[in-house]
């Protein structure tokens, strides 16, 4: 057990990954409303909103998404520092990228969860067609298609969404603050 996420005093970050349409930022969501309705005040940064306004500009190489992930990393790690807990819902294809987020964090107050959906599920919740334009050729550098997606070596939560209902996840994450009693 890491923290106790009642406590107001200790910041905390759940860093989301997963292809695109594993339901990560479902989760994350569902995860947001138990916190607050604990009574603590949650952030919550989203991949795809975060890249419209702290990340605009940045494209879709290597070397953009690692610069995207440790903005939001070093904006996750103020919330932290300031005792604030802070949920991150970001595909994070690069295992080097996630490690140094989390050592910008603190390995205490990090808890990786790797959203593992087969990638046969996460097509067939692409509302937006993006796997097919990446299949056809016209989007250039999606996850899972022809980019790497890099599986987390040592997640502290695994989730497969297509063997797990929201509920089943989001009592799957929040059982780690409740399997060790406080001090």
């Amino acid at each position: 057990m890491k923290t106790n996420f009642l406590d107001h005093r200790t910041g905390l970050c759940l860093w989301f990954t997963g292809l695109p349409c594993s339901g990560k930022t479902t989760i994350a969501r569902e995860l947001c409303k138990e916190f607050t309705d604990e009574g603590r005040a949650v952030t919550f940064l989203d991949g795809d909103v975060v890249r419209t306004h702290l990340s605009k500009g940045l494209g879709f190489t290597r070397e953009d998404r690692e610069a995207n992930l440790l903005r939001i990393g070093f904006v996750a790690a103020e919330v932290v520092k300031h005792q604030g807990i802070v949920i991150c819902s970001v595909i994070s294809p690069y295992e080097k990228t996630r490690e140094e987020v989390r050592s910008m964090i603190g390995d205490k107050k990090f808890i990786l969860i790797y959203v593992n959906t087969p990638i046969e599920i996460c097509e067939k919740r692409d509302v937006k067609g993006m796997y097919a334009k990446a299949r056809k050729g016209e989007i250039q550098h999606f996850t899972g298609v022809d980019d790497p997606y890099e599986p987390p070596l040592h997640p502290d939560i695994v989730l497969d969404t297509s063997a797990l209902t929201l509920e089943e996840s989001v009592k799957k994450i929040l059982k780690i603050f409740t399997s060790v009693s406080p001090k």
